[in-house]
């Protein structure tokens, strides 16, 4: 299935203009592309509260896109990323990772639209639950998620262990 490639249009008004009178391009949630991830790497790097690891290289992430085509999301100010998530699935639950949005940028919508966005990509191609985690401690995470309708499962607890001994 290839990446979509039309720009989504948001729901607010899109051109920003300032007291000096310049206006800024609309800004654009666009399928995150393997030209995008050293900018995605910086946003996360400097978002509290997302964890990068040995998954985050340039090389695993291209694998993932390839395994999720159409699915990760970048925002976009003109040329500048200001959000982005990494969506997947493994045939049946649907995973959500790195969720950010520069400060600046926030409580305007982005990062609920990204999620929405990624939400009905997923059901698009059956996926019908959606998972994400969450750093024990995140509380502004935390508050985002369950603002957006998502809850705590406390019957499940999450276990991890790397695939070589090395």
């Amino acid at each position: 299935m290839p990446a979509q490639t039309r720009p989504i249009r948001l729901r607010w008004p899109t051109v920003s203009v300032f007291p000096n009178g310049e206006c800024r391009m609309p800004l654009s949630i666009l399928p995150m592309a393997e030209n995008d991830l050293e900018g995605v790497l910086a946003l996360w790097s400097e978002t509290e509260g997302v964890g990068l690891n040995e998954s985050d290289t340039l090389e695993h992430l291209r694998a993932y896109l390839d395994r999720n085509p159409g699915l990760s999301l970048v925002v976009r100010d003109g040329e500048q990323i200001i959000g982005a998530v990494l969506c997947g699935h493994d045939g049946r639950r649907g995973y959500l990772n790195h969720l950010a949005v520069r400060p600046e940028y926030r409580k305007r919508g982005l990062g609920s639209q990204m999620v929405e966005t990624c939400l009905a990509s997923l059901k698009s191609i059956g996926i019908l639950r959606c998972n994400i985690f969450l750093f024990a401690g995140n509380d502004l995470g935390e508050q985002f998620w369950k603002r957006h309708g998502w809850s705590q499962r406390s019957d499940l607890q999450v276990m991890q262990r790397k695939c070589s001994s090395e």
